[in-house]
């Protein structure tokens, strides 16, 4: 009979223990908060789960949360595709491949205050070098400080040019995994190239378009810094994602019990889809 050594779990355990100092002290304190009502001088009075149903048929927030699923839905439409697309056209093999994989990287090496400044300042529509093109050269009437629908544009479009790489570097990672027999069997019973994607590329990237899906679902539905630099919510609230709501209420207003209870419902939401995006995604699998 096989031993199985488990000694390799004391080597995690430090890890394991760290994490979870970090992560559940700041979680029962927006818990403990959450169930409470306070004015200040640490004083707390029990509010129950008053501040979950306020929360909860409260309009801002209900606005909010549609917005912040518009902007995720658009930016997983957009990336993910692209992303593929943009793998399949680099190269597999020559002197080209490191400079692909070093110029995909460069943007998300970038800071996310960075992103936000730059191109705050780069679409601005008097000073900024794209604004001014659009506004004076190409007469498109351009301002994203009082125009939403522009607003929603730059905040997309910048997002795009900022992480779309990251599933360009996966879906690569994928494509170079597939062994060339795979393709010269489809190249001798004379497969097209949709053929060859739909058949051979596109099932060897499930794996890994799983992870992007992911990864883009959970950091687009919680992004802050770039939009806030960008448009401050602006124009009006057009923009306010439920990530920036949440920071006015709980650092702007110091509504400390609904800005907490919010903080736990938007945990559970984004728990609740990427279990549900992970569910359908590796339900054949799973088989």
């Amino acid at each position: 009979m096989k031993t199985v050594n488990q000694k390799a779990w004391f080597l995690v355990l430090p890890v394991l223990f760290l994490v979870a100092f970090n992560a559940l002290i700041p979680m029962m304190t927006v818990v403990n908060y959450s169930v409470q009502e306070t004015f200040g001088d640490n004083l707390f009075f029990w509010e129950g789960l008053g501040w979950f149903e306020q929360i909860l048929r409260s309009d801002r927030f209900h606005a909010a949360l549609g917005r912040q699923f518009l902007f995720t839905g658009l930016i997983l439409l957009i990336e993910v595709p692209l992303g593929v697309i943009i793998a399949l056209s680099m190269p597999r093999s020559g002197f080209w491949v490191p400079i692909c994989l070093v110029l995909m990287a460069l943007p998300m090496l970038i800071p996310w205050n960075v992103v936000g400044a730059m191109w705050n300042i780069f679409t601005l529509p008097d000073i900024g070098l794209l604004g001014y093109f659009l506004n004076h050269t190409l007469g498109i009437n351009y301002d994203m400080t009082q125009d939403p629908l522009a607003a929603w544009i730059t905040i997309i479009t910048m997002d795009v040019w900022h992480w779309t790489s990251l599933v360009v570097l996966l879906a690569y990672a994928g494509l170079v995994s597939i062994p060339d027999a795979y393709y010269q069997a489809a190249k001798i019973d004379g497969a097209s190239n949709w053929a060859v994607f739909r058949f051979i590329q596109l099932p060897k990237m499930k794996n890994v378009l799983t992870i992007a899906i992911l990864l883009r679902f959970m950091d687009s539905f919680n992004i802050y810094t770039e939009p806030f630099v960008l448009t401050g919510g602006g124009p009006g609230n057009s923009t306010t994602l439920l990530s920036i709501d949440l920071v006015k209420m709980a650092l702007g207003q110091f509504d400390l019990g609904p800005a907490a209870a919010m903080s736990l419902i938007y945990f559970a939401i984004t728990l609740g889809v990427s279990w549900l995006f992970y569910t359908l995604m590796t339900k054949d699998d799973q088989k």
